[in-house]
């Protein structure tokens, strides 16, 4: 009888082994949320009413934390499954307010606003020029990662949640989003198409903090190397060549003093000497978990390219990479 007992729990254990996968994700058990009806609006040519019946599927892994001044708070780590904004916003028709004078869509950037008023920000660029898309999701279902040793239970959420997966702290992550308005950088720039010899040896710093500038006699040690394929939307490969220089968040981080609601609301404008300028949420820039980081690249005494340049490592495409900068701008969107 003993014996048989013993067969009878090595049978249940190996049944149990094998029902086991690789995937460390999907152990737990997955929960629906609550949803809510989620509109589109602002610089496009219709509003519409997200069917969510008519998109796919994503699923995404997250660990979520708050922003303290010393350290993050640590709230849980999740699979999330939902609907990817690449996907909710594909066939909007933009109608750039702007398009009459900057056609370029990198400084657009949308407002997601939930249903207790709460607002976030995100840039068309984090959303459409990624290297790693559909990262941003309006999550419909989620399970528990559970440490495998303490097993401990984090809280489970119960409504539809917007889920930033490159964002450290998760300040963005909201729940119970019901509107998505498309807008354009207010901002208004002199643009100048083939400037002969550009070069911009001065780049201001508007709406920061003491520095009002900065020049191409500043003493800016490149730190950081990418090695990189450049390759643009439009004119496809430039160069294999590395791009070296600081972290920005780094150079700004006595300009800018992060708060939750900066990470959840600021957006920087860049811009080149031409007049040419795309649109980077302050999360993007200092909050990152990839380690993808947007390089400040000098450029001295390079006419077409310097004092300095933007990097954006996290980018697919050079789009964002704006030469001869002029201009960084701070906004924060109410």
């Amino acid at each position: 009888m003993f014996r048989s007992l013993l067969l009878l729990l090595l049978a249940i254990c190996s049944s149990a082994l094998s029902a086991q996968t690789n995937d460390f994700y999907d152990d737990a058990p997955q929960s629906s949320l609550n949803m809510n009806t989620l509109t589109v609006k602002g610089e496009i040519e219709k509003a519409y009413t997200v069917d969510f019946s008519s998109l796919p599927l994503r699923q995404v892994i997250a660990k979520e934390a708050s922003y303290t001044i010393t350290a993050g708070k640590f709230i849980g780590a999740y699979q999330y499954e939902g609907y990817s904004l690449y996907d909710i916003l594909d066939r909007a028709i933009l109608a750039k307010k702007n398009s009459a004078d900057y056609p370029p869509i990198i400084d657009l950037y949308v407002e997601i606003v939930n249903a207790k008023g709460d607002k976030v920000v995100l840039s068309w660029g984090e959303i459409y020029y990624p290297v790693n898309r559909h990262q941003i999701i309006i999550a419909s279902k989620v399970r528990r990662i559970v440490p495998s040793k303490t097993k401990e239970l984090w809280p489970l959420p119960v409504n539809s949640k917007l889920v930033v997966v490159s964002d450290l702290y998760t300040e963005r992550n909201i729940d119970s989003p019901v509107s998505i308005t498309i807008k354009s950088a207010d901002v208004a720039y002199k643009i100048e198409k083939d400037m002969p010899d550009m070069y911009a040896p001065i780049v201001s710093l508007t709406n920061m903090g003491s520095r009002n500038s900065i020049s191409d006699n500043s003493l800016l040690a490149p730190t950081t190397v990418y090695n990189t394929v450049f390759y643009g939307r439009g004119k496809g490969i430039h160069s294999t060549t590395p791009f070296q220089g600081v972290m920005l968040k780094d150079f700004l981080k006595n300009d800018l003093k992060i708060n939750p609601e900066m990470l959840r609301t600021g957006i920087l404008v860049f811009a080149g000497a031409d007049g040419y300028r795309g649109v980077f949420t302050l999360s993007e820039v200092f909050n990152r978990n990839d380690q993808a980081e947007l390089l400040l690249v000098p450029q001295k005494d390079v006419i077409g390219a310097g004092a300095f340049q933007l990097f954006p490592a996290m980018d697919f495409f050079s789009d964002r990479a704006i030469k001869c900068l002029s201009d960084i701008r701070y906004i924060k969107i109410e």
